[in-house]
């Protein structure tokens, strides 16, 4: 017999907040420096432009975890501005510290879910550069499906990406990466900027899950692929 009030279908979301204990500091941090730093999600197209007070390439970040290689990477080029997404609020807050600690100007926070952010807030066509690096694995193969890299989140990425833009991807699980390189390889938007896996990019600096990967004796594999014309 069916159930007289069968519970509706919940799809699954790429990123779900994640709450955890806040230091003293990020909570200061979210607090004070939110109103300056930070984005709030409303569902409306930003204005980049009015955001950042000019014009200039920007970098998203999707899942930046404490913020750290993210900061230092604003830092390294004032001349773009960069937005990251992320849903743990003591990563929020850590990044917040940091921008402050650094005095950086062209650095932009947001804590919500990316796919509802990219589909919402992110103009088209309005990116230079999207970077997920070392996005959960979820390495158990009934899991597979929970990896935000898929053929529809790339193809929603290419609409937001310019001609020409960038979309760097980075894992130290070799199946991940494997994975990342078949859905990168059979989206037509998208066209390899070189044979196979790429070298790390001197401007991604190592992550404390990089170092990490290092100490176990994972290798770590970086794709880069551009968003071509039309």
């Amino acid at each position: 017999m069916a159930e007289a009030n069968p519970k509706p279908h919940r799809p699954i979301r790429s990123f779900v907040r994640r709450e955890g204990r806040l230091t003293a500091g990020q909570q200061r941090a979210l607090d004070e420096l939110w109103p300056r730093f930070g984005v709030d999600y409303s569902g409306n197209t930003l204005d980049l432009a009015a955001i950042f007070g000019r014009s200039a390439p920007i970098t998203l970040e999707i899942g930046f975890g404490n913020g750290e290689s993210l900061a230092d990477m604003a830092q390294a080029a004032p001349e773009r501005d960069f937005i990251g997404i992320e849903v743990h609020r003591p990563g929020v807050g850590h990044l917040l510290q940091r921008i402050e600690a650094l005095g950086l100007s062209n650095q932009r926070v947001m804590c919500h879910d990316a796919v509802e952010v990219l589909k919402h807030q992110i103009p088209p066509g309005s990116l230079d550069r999207v970077q997920v690096f070392f996005p959960d694995p979820w390495h158990k193969k009934r899991h597979h499906k929970r990896r935000i890299i898929q053929p529809d989140f790339v193809a929603l990425l290419a609409t937001r990406l310019a001609p020409g833009g960038v979309l760097h991807l980075a894992t130290d699980w070799e199946d991940y990466a494997l994975h990342m390189m078949e859905v990168m390889q059979t989206t037509p938007a998208f066209r390899n900027t070189t044979e196979g896996f790429a070298p790390r990019p001197e401007q991604r600096p190592l992550t404390k899950f990089e170092q990490r990967g290092h100490r176990l004796g994972h290798g770590v594999w970086d794709v880069l692929f551009e968003k071509v014309e039309g």
